[in-house]
């Protein structure tokens, strides 16, 4: 039997809206990167880069061998585990009955996901002992964000992550809710107390959250819930 492949995707935007980008790293089963690529997206969102990243990835890797995702987007995990048995049964609407936001890109990622093993493991970003692979993702999608150049290579000359600073142990989060900000133009705060979300997924005091639906949580959910 084929060895599995373990990846990470990502993408930017520098603004978002902004400069935009995507990038994935591919790696043995041992997790040694093997090879990676960068794209850029011009002006574009962080839900497009990382979804396009998705796709990009699927796209560039044998469907016959199963595939560990690593990613730091609960948006794009959510959409394709989550979500989209719904979205596709009411007709690609939203549980409101509104269009669902970035379909063409998720149902190319809904085709090239079919009678494939792929596995989708949550790494939170930024993280000072976090995931090599998505760090590495992280630096190629942000330089192509910021150059607007795509980019690609081999193990030999992987992007170079920036270092992690590391937050007080008081005021640490798992992940970085600016990053995945969705463009909805919807107000966000920081939460008082802890909470969990529509989604089910608890948020720590501290996080970045905002209206979802009736209630309060995951500036990421928010979009899949309008």
């Amino acid at each position: 039997m084929d060895e599995r492949v373990i990846a990470a995707c990502d993408g930017a935007a520098k603004g978002n809206p902004g400069p935009a980008a995507w990038a994935y790293v591919i790696a043995d089963g041992a997790g040694v990167p093997q090879r990676w690529q960068a794209g850029a997206l011009g002006h574009s969102t962080n839900n497009i880069g990382e979804l396009t990243a998705l796709q990009q990835l699927l796209a560039a890797t044998d469907p016959a061998v199963p595939l560990e995702v690593r990613l730091d987007s609960t948006y794009t995990r959510d959409a394709v585990t989550k979500w989209l048995v719904g979205w596709k049964r009411n007709g690609w609407k939203t549980a409101a009955g509104k269009p669902v936001a970035n379909q063409e890109l998720i149902q190319r990622i809904d085709a090239l996901l079919t009678d494939r093993d792929v596995t989708f493991v949550y790494v939170p970003a930024h993280q000072v002992d976090g995931d090599p692979l998505n760090a590495i993702a992280d630096k190629a999608a942000s330089d192509a964000a910021r150059t607007q150049q795509d980019a690609g290579g081999t193990a030999a000359d992987l992007p170079v992550p920036d270092p992690a600073a590391a937050a007080p142990a008081a005021t640490r989060r798992t992940s970085s809710p600016a990053k995945r900000r969705p463009a909805t133009g919807s107000r966000t705060l920081a939460a008082r107390f802890p909470g969990t979300c529509p989604c089910s997924r608890p948020y720590a005091k501290g996080d970045t959250i905002t209206k979802v639906g009736t209630s309060w949580g995951h500036p990421e959910c928010a979009q899949a819930h309008a």
